[in-house]
Parts: C-alpha cells; sequence; structure tokens
C-alpha cells in the first residue's frame, strides 16, 4: 500500500477555529486531518508550545485546499456578511481583539488562571488595522 504524504495548510491557536476550516474544506470535498487537537483541547495553554493545531489535507488535494482557505476573509464581518468599515478612516481590514481593559476582566482573568480555567470574561473590541483605531 502506498504511504499517502500530507502536507500542512494552516495552524491555528484554538482547536475551535480548527474545526471550522475543516468543516468548510470537507463540504467541498477535501479530506482534512487535524494534528495535535487533542493536546491543545487537554490544555489550551499549550498551544503556544507545540505550534497549534495543524490542518493538514492530501499533496493531492493541496491546491484545491488553499484556494478554498484563499477565499475566505481573514477579516471582521458585519450583521449584512460584509466586511466592516472603520469609522475613523473607512478601511475595510477590521479584526475583533480580546482586552483586559478594567478592573473585573483583570480580576476575572487572575482568578481564571489561579484556578486552571480558560479565561471566561473579556471585553471585545474591533480594531483597523489601517488607523489602529479602536471601536466598540
Amino acid at each position: 500500500m502506498e504511504e499517502t504524504k500530507f502536507q500542512e495548510i494552516a495552524n491555528y491557536q484554538y482547536s475551535s477555529e480548527a474545526l471550522i476550516f475543516k468543516g468548510k474544506l470537507e463540504s467541498e470535498g477535501v479530506v482534512v486531518y487535524l494534528k495535535d487537537i487533542n493536546i491543545i483541547d487537554a490544555n489550551p495553554l499549550y498551544s503556544n508550545a507545540v505550534g497549534g493545531v495543524k490542518l493538514l489535507v492530501s499533496k493531492e488535494d493541496y491546491v484545491k485546499a488553499m484556494e478554498i482557505i484563499s477565499q475566505i476573509s481573514e477579516y471582521s464581518l458585519d450583521n449584512e456578511n460584509t466586511l466592516m468599515k472603520c469609522p475613523n478612516c473607512g478601511a475595510e481590514q477590521i479584526n475583533m481583539r480580546t482586552s483586559i481593559s478594567d478592573y473585573k476582566s483583570l480580576l476575572v482573568y487572575i482568578f481564571s488562571v489561579i484556578i486552571g480555567f480558560i479565561p471566561f470574561y473579556s471585553k471585545h473590541k474591533y480594531k483597523c488595522n489601517s488607523c489602529n483605531f479602536e471601536f466598540n
């Protein structure tokens, strides 16, 4: 039996991100394998140490998979499924950020780290990649 060679097409910090892209690729007929997903699901703090969850496809499907992945926008979308625009400069390169900006989020973060959980409260803001303007 001939050995199938796999190629990594992306890696993600959290398994939930990898599962979304896996679902998209599988819906297009590409067979996908996830490497290191169990390690990161067991302890998400190991994600940086192991290099995240790796999304692998066979070498024959690599070009098709990269084409599918490239069609997915890396920037935030609004409720109408269009790219968000920066209220300051009008650019469409907006990413969602989580931040610890008040005492409540700081205390929850510290408490979560002490008891070994992922922080369950954080504020989300949007940040423009062009002008670095942050907004809600």
